[in-house]
């Protein structure tokens, strides 16, 4: 039965899967006294090893994402006002080299024309915010503090 890991170890591998090297890594997760053979010893564990590799998946799952929101935000639709104001039809070929990344749905009503809706980019950016919050940003801790200070005022006045 694999040992399970004590919070030292978590937190190895927790540094050991943002591409620290394994000395360093042991060093500050609090291995102190002989941190390079602690590192060799928890890195020929399997648990250890298993639990980096999950790491690295949920960073990639995690940057996988963060890079389709900032699409969603961001993006270009070009694309799809290329296709609803072009004069003649397109060939698949020609619309297949189009992006349509932020459209969320295209519709040909029976009246004619197309109807092409794009997903929000409010919400894109609503949730990119909270997957990667902005530690740099003042003016966010500032927004922070006079919500707290909203909240505690709100609370004298109940009292």
């Amino acid at each position: 039965m694999p040992k399970k890991l004590t919070e030292k170890e978590k937190l190895f591998c927790l540094y050991y899967a943002q591409g620290g090297d394994a000395r360093g890594c042991a060093a500050r997760a609090g291995f102190s006294l002989t941190p390079q053979r602690s590192a060799a010893r928890l890195l020929a564990r399997n648990e250890v090893r298993d639990e980096i590799e999950k790491i690295e998946k949920e960073r990639k799952t995690a940057y996988a994402a963060e890079r389709g929101l900032h699409r969603l935000a961001f993006g270009s639709v070009t694309d799809a006002l290329k296709l609803m104001f072009c004069e003649e039809t397109m060939s698949a070929e020609e619309i297949e080299k189009l992006d349509f990344f932020n459209v969320s749905e295209i519709k040909r009503p029976k009246g004619g024309g197309l109807e092409i809706k794009f997903f929000d980019r409010l919400k894109a950016l609503e949730r990119l915010e909270k997957l990667v919050p902005c530690a740099d940003n003042p003016q966010s801790s500032f927004i922070q503090a006079l919500s707290e200070g909203a909240k505690m005022l709100s609370r004298e006045d109940d009292e």
